[in-house]
């Protein structure tokens, strides 16, 4: 289950961390997640309800399935949180540990779901007992200790910001959109919830970080503003259309005449049993790891083909995964029937059915799901921008026309966000929408 670290591929200061008590070598251009995963750690924490194991999935700080407890703070997405020297990490509601956890007989012992509320028993003092138990059993996390008094009613840092144009989305849409707006000399802030911008470019191996650096240098050259680390939280009417975004130590509240949403997808999994086991990755996730991580996956990769995933990307990752030494084999739903994950806790093989109804298990030790991501709307909608659902395309879309004008006036849209796409037409369609969104604004 551990990945290997590729040769030749510039990973930052090697820093110590202490997992549940053990050091683990890692570095500062790494998340704990990829560190963790690079070391062998298979199981990163535990499932609140039914202890379920729990690894990451999507690898882009959307899936939740990578919370653990990091510097003494509880439910942090490990997927999101740099390495550094020191650091404590720890997994979630497991006893003793999350690879051997003895609570996880509640997910053995009730293999149909349980409702709480069937526990009761004919004892109040009893029920007293049990309800306790229960909300034990639930729980997310334990909370840190007290914050320090000189600290504990500190308000808030604030920034205040006034643009043109806001980007929201630092993949290649947005970098094509800020460059796009900033070059037509609108004022342009590109805001993304990651350390480096570039999105799905990274997960790419026909395109690597070699070409999101190059059209985040060429936004940064045309003047637009790059806020990294910051995620746009939620657009708020009543205060006079304030956009607000949350950074790594402070709030900015943004006035912008222009908002371009450039927000991509959310990675999907397919329905087949135990999909949640760790191992069952997202192959855009398997993709950040060989290209953005350095990191190849050890042993056999199942990749998943979905019916409307794209087969050049796809393709192209298959080939990337073989050269860095990883053995594939390709399953596509649309000749094959998945029907489970299998492995105690993590991911050893996956069971599949022919046009014919027979069965065969493909041994693994990673399942990688390429299916379309579901479109990041809830920013537009927020507007009240109109949607539509295509399955196809991954879900909700926001409507928009070819310059990314949205039935909102001042609120544009492009890329994964409008319906899966690649990230070539994805840039296109950015900088159509920056050109239109300086315009909006007023600019030459």
């Amino acid at each position: 289950m551990a990945g290997n670290r590729l040769p030749e591929f510039d990973r930052g200061k090697a820093v110590s961390l202490r997992c549940e008590g053990e050091p683990v070598r890692a570095f500062a251009g790494e998340n704990i997640a990829v560190a963790l995963y690079a070391r062998g750690a298979g199981v990163l924490s535990r499932s609140l309800k039914y202890h379920r194991p729990r690894s990451f999935f999507c690898l882009e700080g959307h899936c939740g399935a990578c919370l653990m407890r990091i510097g003494g703070v509880p439910n942090l997405r490990a997927c999101m949180e740099p390495c550094a020297e020191g650091l404590s990490v720890e997994g979630q509601n497991a006893y003793p540990s999350p690879d051997m956890d003895v609570l996880g007989a509640v997910d053995w012992l009730f293999p149909d779901g349980m409702n709480h509320h069937t526990l009761m028993t004919g004892s109040r003092l009893l029920n007293q007992v049990v309800s306790k138990v229960v909300r034990q059993l639930s729980g997310l996390g334990t909370l840190p200790g007290s914050p320090e008094p000189a600290t504990a009613c500190e308000s808030p840092a604030w920034d205040e910001l006034e643009v043109d144009v806001l980007v929201v989305g630092g993949g290649p849409a947005g970098l094509a959109a800020a460059e796009a707006s900033a070059a037509a000399g609108a004022r342009t802030v590109v805001c993304d919830e990651h350390d480096r911008p570039g999105g799905s470019l990274l997960a790419d191996p026909r395109h690597g970080p070699r070409d999101a650096a190059g059209r985040a240098d060429a936004a940064r050259r045309a003047g637009a503003r790059a806020l990294l680390r910051t995620t746009f939280i939620g657009h708020y009417p009543e205060d006079g259309g304030v956009l607000l975004l949350a950074g790594p130590d402070r709030l900015t509240r943004v006035r912008a005449r222009q908002v371009v949403y450039a927000t991509g997808g959310y990675a999907q999994t397919l329905l087949f049993a135990n999909n949640d086991r760790p191992g069952v990755m997202a192959a855009r996730a398997v993709g950040r790891l060989l290209v953005r991580y350095g990191v190849a996956p050890a042993g056999r990769v199942c990749l998943v083909i979905g019916r409307d995933a794209d087969r050049d990307q796809t393709d192209a990752l298959a080939a990337a995964l073989v050269a860095a030494g990883s053995e594939v084999v390709t399953v596509d739903e649309r000749r094959e029937q998945i029907l489970a994950a299998r492995g105690r806790v993590w991911v050893s093989a996956l069971e599949v059915a022919g046009a014919d109804g027979q069965v065969r298990r493909v041994p693994c030790n990673m399942v990688a799901v390429a299916a379309p991501p579901s479109p990041a709307s809830e920013g537009p909608r927020q507007h009240g921008c109109e949607v539509d659902l295509r399955p196809s395309e991954g879900g909700f879309a926001v409507v928009a026309d070819r310059d990314g004008r949205t039935s909102v006036a001042g609120i544009l849209a492009c890329g994964d966000v409008c319906g899966a796409t690649t990230a070539e037409r994805a840039a296109a369609a950015g900088t159509r929408a920056g050109r239109a969104a300086a315009a909006g604004a007023g600019a030459r």
